[in-house]
């Protein structure tokens, strides 16, 4: 159960209203982010960027969420991200492997790279040079910029989850990657 009640549509201000009728699914995240009504439009217009607008590649996008969402541990935001890992190309091998933190065989080296990227990040706030070198000689500016958003976004995320309690829903497959792809909600 929640620590802190989710917002209702019914009373809550137009603008958080609005936000959340625009939304592709009712989830509870999204009902207990918009607690924060200044920030809840731009929360959901940069999570919508990062989903569907992003050069950085989909797979490594998933991956780096699935890592934070395992190293945090946030379940609600593994339980809603496996689906989308799984349809922007992501194994189950490679999924059950994030799950057991074993970043081992079943990887490429951009994968390896991404997931000790994300780690670090989640664990120290920041990289290695050795990590940082790496990934700055094989992305552009524009695709580290964007992975440092993605993790960060989601390491948000999961502290809200964590925190607040937010209730486990059954995962909503790739309704919300679907919705999202070339629209901003809440614009």
């Amino acid at each position: 159960m929640a620590h802190l009640p989710y917002v209702d549509p019914q009373t809550a201000p137009d603008e958080v209203r609005e936000t959340l009728e625009r939304l592709p699914l009712p989830l509870n995240i999204f009902h207990m982010m918009a607690h924060a009504q200044t920030n809840f439009r731009p929360l959901i217009r940069l999570g919508t960027a990062i989903l569907g607008q992003q050069k950085l590649s989909p797979k490594l996008r998933e991956l780096a969420i699935l890592r934070v969402a395992q190293l945090s541990p946030a379940r609600y935001e593994w339980v809603q991200h496996v689906p989308i890992a799984k349809a922007v190309g992501a194994s189950d091998e490679q999924i059950n492997a994030i799950e057991r933190g074993d970043i081992g065989g079943c990887f490429d080296a951009d994968e390896r790279l991404v997931l000790d990227f994300t780690a670090e990040l989640v664990r120290a706030a920041k990289p290695s040079d050795a990590t940082r070198d790496r990934l700055i000689a094989r992305f552009s500016p524009q695709e580290v910029i964007e992975l440092i958003l993605a993790i960060g976004f989601y390491m948000t995320m999961a502290r809200i989850m964590e925190v607040t309690g937010v209730d486990l829903e059954p995962d909503a497959g790739t309704r919300v990657l679907d919705a999202v792809r070339g629209r901003v909600p809440g614009s």
